[in-house]
């Protein structure tokens, strides 16, 4: 199934479904959501993840808020979208797809005058913004096995398959593309501390997909790369600015240091929905800091390993600064430097879903 959808049952109200990504891999759980704060704290709590899952489930948000609005009129209805828009935007800062999802439904919602239209076309925009991610991740895995060559290993970090997507993925996507095309791939897998996304989600994933792969600790990735056993490295984003600067989860930033000074290739792989020219650098992308109960509730032989009262930081992504990125794979091509003038090829070239 999708990892989020719009759920009706016997006629009753829609609601926002999808897999709660806590419990994985141990139990495969549904969430079922019937009013905005429980979407938008589902966002803030990581039951979904991922930039583009995260941009879908605000798009659904948005179709919720208006079939859950009382409002009996254009201008109120209109007004509890935009303050539904406000509570989805400050659930998670990073992840520009989440505003650009939300942007879409409220300049959809805008041209139409009748209540009932509204409701119906926040629905029809959300719909489709899922739809279309399930197509540009196909695409964009497509896209990017070129650059993977037969026999490669892989270095993954975080998760970026179809639990951080609708469906299929983006990073995996590629390479599940890649095993798809009969390359004979395996995986290197990160733990991705402190969520431990890889072992949780990608292992999971990778598994389910019968593509072979090795978790590794985060501090070992800089072995495998100095000894030659990485052929290239693989990596989601939840945004891309307008220099090439990515921005994608902590720990990212490293590994392209290391891929660098190794001669690895290092290539993000994005739907062209996460790149945010209007962001002119990394310095200038927000960074989230999440709790510090992340950190300080990690446990070794059933003891927590932190002391009680440390002092605790904890962002979620790091920058990437755009010299160390060798491309940035999209459904619509691969941009390489310079990234000011090829992100500006690959957003306007046309794709047909």
């Amino acid at each position: 199934m999708r990892s989020v959808e719009w759920y009706t049952d016997k006629g009753q109200p829609g609601i926002v479904r999808m897999i709660d990504q806590r419990f994985l891999p141990a139990e495969f759980r549904l969430l079922e959501l019937d009013d905005l704060e429980k979407v938008a704290r589902a966002i803030r709590d990581m039951a979904v993840r991922g930039a583009p899952a995260i941009g879908a489930t605000a798009g659904f948000g948005m179709a919720l808020a208006a079939y859950r609005s009382r409002a009996g009129d254009r201008g109120g209805l209109l007004r509890d979208l935009e303050n539904a828009a406000a509570t989805l935007r400050a659930s998670r800062p990073t992840a520009v797809n989440l505003a650009w999802a939300v942007e879409r439904v409220l300049e959809r919602a805008a041209g139409e005058r009748d209540v009932e239209r509204i409701r119906a076309v926040a629905l029809e925009e959300a719909q489709a913004i899922a739809d279309e991610d399930v197509a540009i991740n196909h695409r964009l895995g497509q896209v990017g096995a070129a650059v993977v060559p037969e026999g490669a290993t892989i270095l993954h970090h975080c998760n970026t398959g179809a639990l951080a997507t609708v469906d299929y993925g983006t990073a995996l996507g590629v390479i599940r593309a890649a095993h798809e095309a009969g390359k004979h791939i395996h995986v290197l897998v990160d733990e991705t501390r402190p969520r431990l996304q890889g072992a949780r989600l990608t292992a999971w994933e990778l598994q389910r997909a019968g593509i072979p792969f090795t978790l590794i600790a985060d501090n070992a990735a800089g072995h495998f790369l100095r000894t030659g056993q990485v052929d290239l490295v693989l990596v989601g984003a939840d945004r891309v600015a307008a220099d090439g600067d990515v921005a994608n989860k902590i720990g990212t930033y490293k590994l392209a240091v290391v891929a660098r000074e190794n001669g690895v290739p290092f290539y993000p792989c994005v739907p062209t929905s996460t790149i945010d020219l209007s962001t002119p650098t990394g310095d200038d992308i927000p960074i989230e800091e999440r709790p510090p109960e992340e950190v300080t509730g990690i446990s070794f032989l059933g003891r927590a390993v932190v002391p009680e009262g440390a002092r605790v930081a904890n962002p979620a992504f790091d920058v990437t600064p755009h010299r160390y990125v060798t491309g940035i794979v999209t459904e619509n091509g691969i941009a390489y430097p310079p990234f000011v003038i090829s992100l500006l090829r690959v957003l306007e070239a046309p794709f047909d879903v």
